[in-house]
């Protein structure tokens, strides 16, 4: 009786075994049998105590299709086994995201690429549907290059890289860049071993650059550096190529482990430094064009592909100190001569006055030493006058050559920046490139003149003017040569009592005795007491011998009147 007619009691215990037996419960994805389709409803039995039902949409192309009937097996996603109405409610989405994220999270694990479509843009980036489970693909993700229209790339299915998954946020962040980057790399890797340092190949100019350009050789780029462009001056890579451009190159390094390529155009041409030494020997006069000015210098292209510099220093005999490009200007004509070739280093030193005439070569023929010349004072130093010459050239004056008389310190004060003086030439050392000049020189030089006749000598007779007395001593004039000089106290007599100098007075002029004359700095001494010994010594010379008896007062008393009478 109690099997055929069951208590309360026992559906419960037949409930609670079935559920025992039935892992599925809330938030799990299980199997289910499609009962009816009601509309745009899917009636599903998922093995629960009710059955639920799913809109055909979640179902996706099958669903708006009508390719799914009843008796069809499908997987849903349990969300509650029983709702107020009393049905079940069950999702396809939410059971195929779970599929895909079960699915995405392997694929993570393994290192393996997805795949997935873009369908929308996002702030920073766009959004990618891994078939049920959405990733946000960030804009730097998106392409090896920035890339300003994505529309083509808009609801195609393509690889993607699992950059970082969070399943507890739901958050998935996938890249295209690194696929492509792999691919990239694959592909360039291949190429590469089938290319060869030395070989010639075809490529596009794809970008220009400041410094050179890269040229696409059918999947990978290599660099073609400006200074491998050609074998003369590039100043910049546009002046000889274009974007797009189709060039040969040759392949000049290949770096394996980067996979960077070095390219160059001026390699399939002959090196125009090849025998330039015996093209150019040193000493030839060649003509160039001016290519680039430095503070240095000025680079000149003698023909393609070979250039000289003109140091500073060779480029005027006269013009010191200037900058290059106050002589020369780029693009100008110039004539140069060949100073010294390097072939190894590839130098030409060429020389741009040596082209011209030496202007103090120029000088020395047409006024040679003793010529009297006109020039206008550039500059006052402290040692002498720089005067202007003809051809451009500066002559000086020595202080020592300003006067005969009196200091060169003293005298040139009277000359003004921008005079015009005369003075006459005394050496041009064309090798220092100096001129020396005297204007002294252009006066009569009695003083030189007495002391080559000997007038000056050591113990000749001079007449002297008293200029002023001075309490040691007094200041004269020699007339005779207009030279000054001092007379010291212990000079002025022989006699102790007479050695007073202001028994002298202003203009007073007397007889005294050369005691020291330097011919160099034309300083002379003059003693009276000197003069009187001398005196005194040659009467008792001439009187002594012939009056023994004679005081020394008769005989220097017999001298003076001697005197008086001539």
């Amino acid at each position: 009786m109690s099997q055929a007619n069951p208590t309360r009691e026992d559906f419960a215990g037949l409930l609670a075994e079935s559920f025992e037996h039935n892992d599925f419960g809330e938030g799990s994805v299980v199997k289910g049998r499609i009962v009816a389709i009601e509309k745009d409803m899917a009636v599903i039995d998922a093995g629960l105590k009710v059955e639920g039902r799913v809109p055909l949409k979640e179902f996706g192309a099958r669903g708006k299709n009508g390719e799914l009937s009843p008796g069809d097996e499908v997987e849903v996603y349990v969300e509650r086994v029983e709702n107020a109405l009393g049905e079940a409610v069950l999702s396809r989405e939410k059971a195929r995201r779970e599929e895909s994220w079960q699915r995405l999270e392997e694929k993570f694990n393994n290192n393996e690429r997805v795949e997935g479509t873009i369908f929308s843009q996002v702030k920073g980036g766009f959004t990618v549907d891994l078939d049920g489970a959405t990733a946000f693909l960030p804009r730097s993700q998106v392409d090896i290059r920035p890339i300003r229209d994505v529309t083509p790339l808009m609801n195609n299915a393509q690889l993607f890289e699992i950059l970082k998954m969070d399943r507890r946020r739901g958050n998935i962040v996938v890249s295209r860049r690194s696929v492509l980057e792999e691919s990239r790399a694959e592909q360039r890797s291949e190429i590469v071993q089938n290319l060869e340092e030395g070989q010639i190949v075809d490529g596009t100019v794809k970008n220009i650059t400041d410094y050179g350009a890269f040229i696409d050789l059918g999947g990978i780029d290599g660099l073609l550096h400006v200074t491998d462009m050609a074998w003369r001056r590039v100043n910049h890579p546009s002046e000889i190529l274009t974007i797009g451009q189709t060039v040969k190159v040759q392949i000049i390094r290949i770096n394996q482990e980067t996979h960077r390529i070095s390219l160059g155009m001026k390699q399939l041409e002959n090196d125009p430094w090849e025998n330039i030494a015996v093209k150019y020997p040193v000493g030839t006069k060649i003509r160039g064009t001016v290519t680039n000015i430095t503070d240095y210098g000025a680079f000149v292209e003698v023909e393609p592909g070979v250039e000289g510099l003109i140091h500073v220093s060779e480029m005027s005999w006269t013009k010191k100190n200037i900058h290059p490009g106050k002589i020369l200007s780029t693009s100008q004509e110039v004539e140069v001569m060949v100073l010294e070739i390097d072939p190894a280093k590839r130098r030409i030193s060429l020389g741009l006055k040596q082209t011209l005439e030496n202007p103090w070569i120029a000088f020395s023929a047409k006024f040679p030493a003793g010529t009297v010349i006109e020039g206008e004072i550039k500059n006052k130093t402290e040692f002498g006058l720089f005067i202007g010459l003809e051809g451009d050239v500066d002559g000086m004056v020595h202080l020592s050559d300003l006067d005969w008389n009196r200091p060169g310190e003293q005298v040139i004060e009277e000359y003004r920046k921008g005079d015009i003086v005369k003075a006459v030439v005394l050496d041009v050392d064309t090798e220092k490139e100096r001129i020396s000049l005297g204007i002294k020189q252009l006066a009569e030089d009695k003083v030189g003149e007495a002391a080559a006749k000997g007038d000056l000598r050591k113990g000749a007779v001079v007449t002297c003017e008293v200029m002023a007395v001075q309490e040691n001593g007094l200041d004269v004039k020699i007339i005779d040569h207009n030279l000054e000089s001092f007379i010291r106290r212990a000079d002025l007599s022989r006699d102790r009592d007479e050695q007073r100098p202001e028994r002298f007075s202003a203009g007073q002029k007397f007889d005294a005795r050369v005691t020291a004359f330097d011919k160099k700095t034309r300083k002379i001494s003059v003693s009276i007491k000197a003069l009187e010994i001398a005196e005194e010594k040659e009467a008792v010379a001439q009187y002594g011998s012939t009056d023994a008896g004679a005081s020394l007062g008769d005989i220097l008393g017999a001298a003076l009147k001697k005197q008086d009478k001539n």
